[in-house]
């Protein structure tokens, strides 16, 4: 079995997962700003992988797929999977940047949704909140407002089915397997959170 190993921080820290279009990075930018804190948006990082060769699969996984035929023929069940295989391969490219701010004394937030549940419980010594999104309708037209992947309306509409049921509930889960706070919105969320950092 995997030891757990735990990071150190000298400040308050939480993360904040969940699925593409639920609020996330407005979330962690939105509650930083309000407790004089530092939003770090860990999606971000991943262009930044694309040609190191340890993490290039990974990280150009979706981009080098057929996406209406990945987003058509793929069960729920394997997309998880995939977006599970894809967090944890490059979960150590993460945990050093997380790392970075391990002296930084202000809150830091940390966003992405690749920190799943299971691999904050193993490494992280700080809470976690995770988004869902409130209806289907809402995540699509989040989606189409800034499209995740797709530039057609088909493509966005399919990847809108996947985030809310596929990875929708799986994220919900593990949030509750591993006792990390569920939100379907942001503000419910911030409201909740900025009462505890303060």
């Amino acid at each position: 079995m995997e030891k757990e190993v735990k990071m150190t921080h000298k400040g308050r820290r939480l993360f904040i997962t969940g699925i593409p279009t639920s609020g996330k990075s407005y979330l962690a930018k939105r509650l930083a700003e309000s407790i004089g804190g530092v939003a770090v948006l860990l999606d971000d990082l991943r262009e930044s992988l694309c040609d190191d060769e340890k993490y290039k699969k990974w990280v150009n996984f979706y981009l080098d797929q057929n996406e209406k035929e990945y987003l058509t023929k793929t069960s729920n069940e394997d997309m998880w999977k995939n977006l599970v295989a894809q967090s944890e391969a490059i979960w150590p490219a993460f945990l050093n940047k997380i790392n970075y701010y391990r002296d930084e004394v202000r809150p830091v937030i940390f966003e992405c949704v690749n920190i799943l549940p299971h691999l904050a419980k193993k490494n992280l010594d700080f809470d976690g909140v995770v988004l869902l999104g409130s209806s289907y309708e809402e995540t699509l037209q989040r989606n189409i407002a800034d499209p995740r992947w797709g530039n057609t309306l088909e493509l966005q509409t399919l990847e809108a089915r996947e985030f809310f049921f596929a990875e929708r509930p799986r994220y919900r889960s593990e949030a509750e397997k591993y006792g990390y706070p569920v939100f379907e919105t942001a503000d419910e969320a911030f409201d909740i959170l900025h009462k505890s950092f303060n």
